[in-house]
């Protein structure tokens, strides 16, 4: 019994002790609890947080990439374009759209590559006439300049003999040409990855990516749809509708040159295609002072045929256009367009071309969006009534 007793007495004196917090617990919890609590922000607040940091995050987004915009407009626009070849290759292949994809890419830049190096190569060509006619004391001096070069290639003594040395005259020209257009040194070879890995990317996974932008928009779906088909028309139209009517004019204004004796033939065909893609202006800009220069040398029926010739190419827009307007046609009035590729031209460079039309596509649709959804909706058959 008295063991017993003692065990209850030790039970008993120790009973307390187990339902009580260690001291530096309890004035743990004494002091949280006396802490203040911070009041809860407004929802409007936090709302207008998110907000700023979304736009400061689109802003810095933007200014990342603003540097490649011009090869990764060009990518998405070319994919656009290659769908359907590469659909068409998903279905012969097994459905690997992968290798499809790479297979697109490798026609397309192969297709490309002999026009981009003769592009550069006059291009550069060209920026040295330009110099020259800036040399020039007066108008009569400048068109002097402009036609007593030395006389370009004639059709029956071009070779790819012929082709190399050319190539090689303006190897450093179309260099500098390269580089002014691109804006640095390195910077075309940066572009052209960026346009090459760009297009596959657009390729393969575009509809993915565009999917992830319509649900992640803050923008309501069919608005976003309706800005992206927006999007996709202004690539159709500049590249098909004004781009492939542009080069058929400089083509034909090419030949025409080469058959009638001009010097600087192939320069002055590449800059009639430059003047063809502004609209009502034109290709007027390029072959009106040819045949004053050819007049005023004395050259009257060189002058009469480059004259007519003008004539012609002027006319072969009126034919073209309205063909390539069941593939590919921008809805924008003609002087919106000229006004718009100028103004790009002065804001952003030559390639201002390409997106000052989007931008003022893109801004149209926005206020038509706008628009419709301030107006009420029209009253239903029941209200009517």
């Amino acid at each position: 019994m008295r063991h017993g007793a003692c065990f209850n007495a030790g039970m008993a004196s120790r009973a307390p002790l187990q339902f009580q917090a260690p001291p530096s617990r309890r004035g743990a919890d004494s002091r949280r609890t006396l802490e203040p609590v911070p009041p809860a922000l407004p929802a409007e607040s936090v709302n207008k947080a998110a907000r700023w940091t979304l736009l400061g995050l689109c802003v810095a987004a933007f200014v990342a990439v603003q540097p490649l915009w011009a090869p990764v407009l060009l990518a998405a626009w070319s994919a656009i374009l290659a769908q359907p070849l590469h659909a068409r290759l998903v279905g012969r292949i097994g459905g690997r759209s992968g290798a499809a994809g790479v297979i697109t890419v490798v026609l397309v830049v192969v297709a490309l590559a002999p026009l981009v190096v003769v592009g550069l190569s006059l291009f550069g060509a060209a920026v040295e006439l330009a110099q020259k006619l800036q040399q020039s004391g007066g108008k009569r001096d400048a068109l002097w300049a402009l036609l007593s070069s030395e006389p370009n290639l004639a059709l029956d003594r071009w070779d790819a003999r012929r082709a190399i040395d050319f190539v090689r005259q303006h190897g450093a020209g179309a260099l500098s040409a390269a580089n002014t257009v691109v804006g640095a040194a390195t910077a075309l070879g940066v572009g052209l990855f960026v346009f090459i890995f760009g297009f596959y990317t657009f390729l393969v996974d575009g509809r993915r990516g565009w999917s992830w932008v319509l649900t992640h928009s803050p923008l309501p779906r069919r608005h976003m749809a309706r800005l992206g088909d927006a999007f996709v028309e202004t690539g159709h139209g500049l590249l098909v509708g004004v781009g492939l009517t542009a080069a058929l004019q400089g083509l034909v204004a090419t030949i025409g040159y080469l058959a009638i004796g001009v010097p600087q033939a192939l320069v002055l065909g590449l800059l009639t295609t430059f003047a063809a893609l502004i609209p009502s202006v034109g290709t007027g800009l390029v072959w009106v002072p040819v045949s004053v220069g050819l007049f005023l040398g004395g050259q009257r029926g060189a002058a009469g045929a480059v004259l007519a010739l003008g004539l012609v190419v002027s006319v072969v827009d009126n034919f073209v256009r309205p063909a390539l307007s069941r593939y590919a046609e921008l809805h924008l009035p003609t002087f919106v367009l000229l006004v718009a590729m100028l103004g790009g031209i002065a804001a952003f460079g030559a390639w201002g071309l390409l997106l000052g039309p989007l931008f003022v596509r893109l801004a149209i649709e926005a206020l038509r969006i706008w628009r419709e959804s301030r107006e009420p909706a029209a009253p239903g058959p029941a209200s009517a009534r």
